[in-house]
């Protein structure tokens, strides 16, 4: 990016706030929906559909230039939108039936998901060794985190397994997703900045999601939702959905809109502390106890996660040629 380009430091603190707001706002309005319905995959599709529409808006009004692909191109981000999917869903899934702030500390794992993910599927994406060592307190804090004083290991193991699966379909979105939308954004012509990049892998995502709900939750759906009106009134429930739907679509347009600015590393830097931000909040808020391994092993997970950021910037030395 050539200086004329590079944005403004107020442009970036700005982007920057926009994003840790409107994250820690969706963390707390998603689980806020999730204690009032128990329907979790159709909290995710409907947090999906509040996107699309906020999409639709933008590009009927002109406000926004709508993306000029060919059924190629959407078929070639098919597999990043299921992928982004499970991410969602598997997020959304975990903060359900486990504490906000454990789930973040389980996320905080996503660079040991993403580098074995790029060393396993071609073409290899081989980090410094120093990336690697990094990943060692990582694992070893969030491990800790789960260590409850004179109790000994004690895990919400459905909560860790979708915060797993979450982290591993981020990892596999971002190794299968990077050349396709880089080739995308690459083609003026197509209308595919990062605004709508996200936008499209959105509609694809829901897509995807559908029938996740389907399958899960659609027997009894009408039973939960009918339930939570009555528990919970329609106007509360419908205002946490929309409003964690609407944060949703914030946060990560802010999110693509910061890393396309100043590139991966930094956002990743960012994104780090940012959990930081999400799991104080989250524990005052919903009244999370939070004890002194949890507390310490998730800050040893959260530096390593940094440290991992920061050694991955540094290119792995390439392989001498006979």
């Amino acid at each position: 990016m050539s200086k004329s380009e590079a944005p403004s430091s107020m442009k970036l603190v700005l982007l920057v706030v926009a994003w840790y707001g409107g994250n820690t706002f969706y963390n707390i309005y998603n689980k806020k929906s999730s204690n009032m319905i128990h329907a979790h995959w159709f909290l995710a599709a409907v947090q999906l559909v509040v996107g699309i529409g906020i999409s639709a808006v933008l590009w009927g009004t002109g406000i926004r230039k709508m993306p000029n692909l060919s059924s190629a191109d959407i078929a070639s981000c098919i597999p990043i939108g299921l992928f982004a999917c499970l991410a969602h869903g598997g997020s959304v899934l975990a903060a359900a039936v486990g504490a906000v702030s454990f789930q973040q500390i389980v996320k905080a794992c996503e660079p040991a998901f993403a580098a074995v993910v790029g060393i396993i599927i071609p073409p290899a994406d081989i980090k410094p060794m120093l990336a690697y060592l990094m990943l060692i307190p990582i694992v070893g804090g969030v491990g800790l985190a789960c260590v409850k004083e004179g109790k000994g290991v004690e895990i919400n193991v459905e909560a860790f397994m979708y915060a797993s699966m979450a982290n591993a379909a981020a990892a596999l979105k971002g190794k299968f997703g990077s050349s396709v939308t880089k080739s995308l954004k690459a083609d003026a012509s197509k209308n595919m900045d990062a605004a709508n990049v996200y936008a499209v892998m959105n509609i694809i995502s829901f897509l995807c999601t559908v029938p996740f709900v389907v399958i899960n939750e659609l027997p009894t759906l009408q039973q939960e939702w009918d339930l939570a009106v009555e528990k919970h009134g329609l106007e509360p429930l419908a205002y946490n959905l929309l409003m964690s739907g609407f944060c949703f679509y914030i946060y990560n347009e802010f999110a693509f809109a910061f890393t396309a600015s100043v590139g991966a590393v930094t956002s990743s830097v960012l994104n780090t502390a940012k959990r930081v931000i999400i799991i104080v909040v989250s524990s005052v808020v919903f009244q999370e106890v939070m004890e002194r391994n949890t507390v310490i092993g998730s800050a040893i997970a959260i530096c390593g996660t940094f440290a991992y950021s920061l050694a991955s910037k540094k290119a792995a030395p390439k392989a001498k040629t006979a």
